[in-house]
């Protein structure tokens, strides 16, 4: 399975799976929003460590999450914790 991303304004929602490789497509929406961009990751089976360490950096600079699974936002917690190697957006 791939990432499909749907837009409307300011929210941005991920499906699938959501890895390294996506992430300057992903950021190309962010730009594309108007501020402040929410996302909904209700339907976003899998992620990958460069993927939660982007919703972090994203959630720092006042971006929302919304519809995080329980284990993504475990993941993200226990990575907040820990030096990044890409703790900014691309």
């Amino acid at each position: 399975m791939t990432l499909r991303i749907e837009r409307l304004k300011e929210r941005i929602r991920l499906c699938g799976e959501l890895r390294f490789g996506d992430l300057v497509q992903v950021q190309a929406e962010i730009e594309r929003c108007e501020s402040p961009v929410v996302f909904d990751l209700e339907e976003l089976d899998l992620i990958d460590l460069e993927g939660v360490r982007f919703l972090n950096a994203c959630e720092a600079k006042g971006m929302s999450i919304l519809h995080c699974s329980p284990y993504i936002r475990e993941w993200m917690l226990q990575e907040r914790g820990r030096p990044n190697e890409h703790p900014e957006p691309l």
